[in-house]
């Protein structure tokens, strides 16, 4: 009777596994990297220029990201802010010294080298992806005249395989400056965006949510939380649907506060803050920057955000 029951136990926990656990896949190609899981699609990492007639030309970004539906959320060249793309980060400001060397937000006198992609072993059900990003701009060259890197950008990106009702993807973005006196800093205004930044696709009825309960955009800042719910008709045939951006408690500044808009926008986790007062990059120990998404099914209600943030916090 033991042994049955110990037997029991065993297939209990194997089909509990098969149900918990699928197979992400992860395809790494020169210009862009898929996962996926089964059929689905989960995110395209970008490493390699995309442009409107060699204007905005972008890369080093995730787009399409995917709802559990199929449903693409992202963004890519919007009417209404065609620097905008997908899931990205980048800043305003950009300094060496006194000497102001591009706008990576505006992608003006700017550029994006990715030397390197490569997959990162996980030890769980996990798949990610390691990227080696250099920053350029034509304003900063040496006395040669080429173009020398002043940042190295070095980004993990995980996915997890799909939950009930969700998934989860973490984002780790280390930044070392090449130069010494290297700073960066968000828009020099009262907003100050910059930073980890979100382009969804939203809805009429898009509701923001925080840990405290239903959030209204303004158009500064929003006080800090822990992390910011995106849900509305954004599913198939306009199924409640949405992403939660967790910010790690261990981000340098913390907490930073968020930019949030309704409309024609992007979602933005300020880095630094105040945006307009630009941060050191060290040379010698990276800046990390450290997020999870949760795609999800339902509202901010349908699934355990709480319970989710405390356990990547701890880690």
């Amino acid at each position: 009777m033991m042994l049955f029951k110990k037997a029991s136990l065993l297939i209990a926990v194997v089909l509990l596994s098969q149900i918990s656990f699928g197979q992400v896949n992860l395809k790494i190609e020169k210009n862009q990297s898929h996962f996926s899981e089964g059929k689905d699609s989960i995110l395209t990492y970008q490493a390699s220029e995309k442009s409107i007639n060699g204007k905005y030309i972008r890369l080093n970004y995730i787009h399409p990201l995917y709802s559990l539906d199929g449903t693409i959320l992202t963004e890519d060249f919007p009417a209404d802010h065609l620097h905008h793309r997908g899931i990205f980060w980048a800043w305003h400001q950009l300094y060496i010294g006194d000497k102001r060397i591009g706008d990576g937000w505006e992608i003006e006198n700017f550029k994006w080298e990715v030397t390197a992609v490569k997959e990162k072993k996980q030890k769980d059900a996990s798949k990610a992806i390691q990227t080696t990003v250099l920053w350029k701009s034509p304003l900063w060259k040496s006395k040669n005249g080429v173009e020398k890197a002043f940042v190295k950008e070095t980004t993990i990106i995980k996915v997890y395989p799909k939950q009930p009702h969700y998934r989860l993807i973490d984002i780790e973005i280390a930044l070392l400056a090449l130069e010494p006196n290297m700073k960066i800093g968000g828009s020099e205004d009262e907003k100050g965006y910059g930073g980890f930044s979100p382009r969804i696709r939203l809805s009429d009825d898009i509701v923001f949510t925080d840990p405290n309960g239903k959030i209204t955009p303004t158009n500064l800042p929003i006080p800090a939380s822990e992390w910011m719910d995106l849900s509305g008709s954004l599913g198939k045939n306009e199924n409640q649907a949405g992403l939660t951006i967790l910010c790690n408690p261990k981000n340098p500044g913390a907490k930073n506060p968020w930019i949030l808009r309704a409309k024609k926008s992007m979602q933005n986790a300020v880095y630094p803050f105040p945006g307009a007062k630009t941060v050191p990059l060290s040379n010698k120990k990276p800046t990390v920057l450290r997020y999870r998404l949760i795609i999800h099914d339902g509202n901010a209600n349908s699934i355990p955000i709480d319970e989710i943030y405390q356990d990547y916090a701890s880690k």
